[in-house]
Order: C-alpha cells, then sequence, then structure tokens
C-alpha cells in the first residue's frame, strides 16, 4: 500500500463542500484531516507553519480578509490557533455567495472566546474524521454494507480473513495512517506509544493553556483503558486510580482532564440510547467510555499484541473500542448516530444504530466463540422483544 485514503469521509466531505459554504474537519492529530483536505483544496494556508506562524497570526489582528485570498476551495490548516478567522470565513462567505468556498481543519476544540460571535449556522458543516477503519485500510473485506443492511436482511454472507493474531496487532496499532502504511510491526506499535506521550507531555495542556500534570494525564488514560466500554462514573475512575496508582487527586481534576482529552478528540464516549419502551423499565443515561482509536488505550496499559492474547477478556474490551470506531464512520456514512443501551435490569447493547429517519439498528459485539455469539444473539431477542420492530 503506497498511500490511504478516508474512503468514507471522501465523498462525505465532496458532499457537504457542494451544499455549504464551508467545511470544517475536525478529529484527532495524526488521523489525516490535512491530508484529506488538501485532495479537495486549491490553495492553502498552514497556520500553523513555524515559518509563518507569528506573521499569520499578526495578519489575523490587523488585516485578516488576506488569510482568505486564495484559489477555492481554501484550506485554512489548524484554524482554531486564531479563532477569529470563524467569525471571518462566516462572513466572506456570506459575501461570496457561494458554496464550497473553504475547508477548516483543526485537532483541537478552540476555548471560548469573544473572538468568535457567530455560531455559523447556514454557512458551516462539520466532518468529524476518525482512525481509518478496517474497511479503508483494506483489512476488511467489505462484503456487507451497514446501508444495504437497513434495505433488507433476507441475506446476511461475509467473511473475514483476519486471524485473532491479525486482531490483536490491528488493535494494538489502531487505524492512524502513518502506522498503517508502515512496513514493520514494530515501527507500526510504536506510533501509537508517541501518540500516547505526546497527548500526555504536551496536548493535554496546550489545548486550553491549562498545565497539566504529564503523570496524572497518564494515570488517568490507564484508569480510561481499564474502563473501556463500561459506563464508569469520574468518581469510579477516582477510585480506580487511587486503588490501581495510589494516587491524591479529587474528582475535579478528573473532569477538568477527561474534558481536556475530549477538546483534542482522544476521547469519544457513546450517549445512551433512549428508546420508547413499552415497559416501564428505566432506562440507564450514563454515557459509554471510550477512546478514540483502540490503540490508545492499548498504549496506556502498555499492552502489545502478545499481551491482548494472553488476556482475552481484555481483548475483548478493547476490540469492542475498535469495533465502535468502524461503526461511527459507516453509521454516519448513511445519516445515523452510535449510541449505547442499559437499563435497570442490566440488559445492555452494546452499539445501537439510530438514522434520521427514525430507523435503528442494535449491535452485539463479541470476540469469537459460539457461546458467546448465542449470548449477544440472546441479548439483542430480548431487547427486541421490550422495543417492538427492530431492523
Amino acid at each position: 500500500m503506497n498511500d490511504y485514503k478516508h474512503r468514507v469521509a471522501e465523498s462525505h466531505l465532496a458532499d457537504l463542500l457542494e451544499a455549504m459554504g464551508a467545511v470544517l474537519i475536525e478529529g484527532p492529530k495524526y488521523c489525516g484531516k490535512t491530508t484529506l483536505a488538501k485532495q479537495h483544496a486549491d490553495s492553502i494556508l498552514y497556520m500553523a507553519d513555524p515559518d509563518t506562524k507569528e506573521q499569520n497570526l499578526s495578519m489575523a489582528q490587523t488585516n485578516i480578509s488576506r488569510l482568505l485570498q486564495g484559489q477555492t476551495p481554501r484550506l485554512i490548516d489548524e484554524w482554531q490557533i486564531a479563532p477569529q478567522l470563524w467569525d471571518a470565513v462566516r462572513n466572506e462567505v456570506d459575501k461570496r455567495n457561494e458554496d464550497g468556498q473553504f475547508i477548516l481543519t483543526g485537532s483541537a476544540v478552540p476555548p471560548r472566546t469573544d473572538d468568535i460571535f457567530h455560531t455559523g449556522t447556514g454557512r458551516m458543516a462539520w466532518l468529524r474524521l476518525r482512525t481509518m477503519t478496517l474497511w479503508e485500510s483494506m483489512e476488511s473485506s467489505g462484503d456487507i454494507s451497514l446501508g444495504s443492511l437497513f434495505k433488507s436482511t433476507d441475506r446476511i454472507d461475509g467473511a473475514s480473513s483476519l486471524d485473532i493474531d491479525q486482531l490483536a496487532y490491528i488493535t494494538c496499532r489502531g487505524g492512524w495512517p502513518r502506522a498503517v502504511l508502515k512496513k514493520s510491526r514494530k515501527a507500526a506499535l510504536i506510533q501509537a506509544e508517541e501518540y500516547f506521550e505526546a497527548v500526555t507531555r504536551y496536548d493535554i495542556s496546550r489545548v486550553d493553556d491549562v498545565e497539566r500534570d504529564p503523570e496524572i494525564a497518564r494515570r488517568l488514560m490507564r484508569s480510561y483503558a481499564r474502563n473501556q466500554g463500561s459506563q464508569a462514573s469520574a468518581g469510579t475512575i477516582l477510585a480506580d486510580m487511587k486503588a490501581n496508582e495510589g494516587d491524591t487527586i479529587n474528582e475535579n481534576t478528573v473532569y477538568s482532564y477527561i474534558k481536556a482529552l475530549k477538546k483534542i478528540f482522544v476521547i469519544e464516549d457513546s450517549l445512551a440510547w433512549n428508546p420508547n419502551l413499552r415497559s416501564r423499565t428505566a432506562v440507564r443515561t450514563s454515557d459509554t467510555r471510550y477512546f478514540t482509536d483502540p490503540s490508545i488505550a492499548t498504549a496506556a496499559l502498555g499492552l502489545g499484541p502478545e499481551d491482548l492474547l494472553n488476556d482475552l477478556k481484555t481483548f475483548g474490551l478493547l476490540f469492542e473500542t475498535l469495533c465502535v470506531r468502524d461503526l461511527r464512520v459507516y453509521a454516519e456514512a448513511i445519516g445515523g448516530k452510535v449510541y449505547h443501551y442499559r437499563d435497570k435490569s442490566n440488559l445492555e447493547c452494546d452499539a445501537v444504530i439510530h438514522l434520521k429517519n427514525g430507523r435503528y439498528g442494535l449491535v452485539e459485539i463479541k470476540l469469537g466463540g459460539n457461546s458467546l455469539i448465542e449470548e449477544g444473539a440472546a441479548t439483542l431477542k430480548s431487547l427486541a422483544d421490550k422495543i417492538g420492530t427492530v431492523v
């Protein structure tokens, strides 16, 4: 493989540029936002380029319209370092009254600032880019289409050539484009490890200029990794940190670190799904904990492929993170979102794909074994009986 493409996001970005004046591509660092945007841009401004950064920031204060000049679509990379660009782009889109004018990319949500006055409604579209799915890294056969499942479930037939050793490696490597392209397994696995180091050493503090302790960040991310796929509260994570790490921090600190990790797209929890049940069963509303990529969890825990193969329970939890990542990409391509379901009787569904038209699909994720597959099928049947018609 000599190149990579976010094949699902490619067509989505083209559609958004046709429909809207500007598109903001968000996502974690190193997931390929700039590469994706460059494939559609006819001119580029690199705001964070060390050679021109100070000049760009000065221009943003004195003559911001000059930064917007160039052939369209014009890519403004890492726009959030000059938040006033948001309103400038929105205003320029209004003046030009044409679609497909700008592409903005950013690896962090900018802090609330007086430089942003307008939400961008009607001018801006948002595209969340995640790490590469197994189909995009050419490790999935693509035999089964999620979109086709919502059209017909009469025939479901697909096969994967991946064995459990390969799945363990892919879980630890993740979907980082540079890791996917690496020739050696060792080099590919280092990518996730260095991403974890960069997040804890620098990125978690730089996102909002609040100094945070790298060691506390590591401890929290290790606890988050141990709680993948669960509805662990901040208090639960704090207790886990104290039990496993011997730390003395409080819940407010935990909330602060989690919020920062969400701003740089390291964490993407799954919201609770609340269907219209016929029963009086109360639905639990806690978010389910996930990293944006399973390799962040393995890096935080210091685990490699062999470790996962020797601990299938942990492997199963991190495999769920991988599957939820892919499902999010595929679901958004057909206008859907992925949720999690759990009620007070502990009836649980790993993923619920809910489309804009109200249709939904229930998903159970199991790592091999006929007994586990039957257990998952029984769970889906029980939930379907509570809800009614299910895709």
